[in-house]
């Protein structure tokens, strides 16, 4: 019974620092909505260098409970996102205010 609680606890923990890991908070710009499809892709912004690239950008999945109405190219957002069955979905996405 003891080591039973003791696999349980530890896989409890591993679930949660595997959690953390995929739903890490980051930021970006968008470059283009597909509200038909709900789908947005957002680029990385390059942090030092003026003019740097900031890399291709990724598209993710929004949840129809999540409006793209707000969201325009160009604006710098902050975001949390999941992957699952090869696909990214947006958990959570804010405009970054100016």
């Amino acid at each position: 019974m003891r080591a039973a609680k003791i696999v349980l606890t530890s896989l409890a923990a591993a679930s949660l620092v595997t959690s953390a890991a995929l739903a890490e908070q980051s930021s970006g710009m968008v470059t283009k909505i597909d509200r038909l499809s709900g789908t947005i892709t957002i680029a990385p912004v390059q942090a030092g260098t003026v003019g740097a690239a900031g890399g291709a950008g990724q598209e993710y999945k929004v949840p129809k409970s999540q409006s793209l109405e707000a969201f325009h190219a160009g604006d710098k957002v902050t975001f949390t996102a999941s992957e699952s069955g090869g696909s990214k979905t947006i958990d959570k996405l804010d405009k970054q205010k100016p």
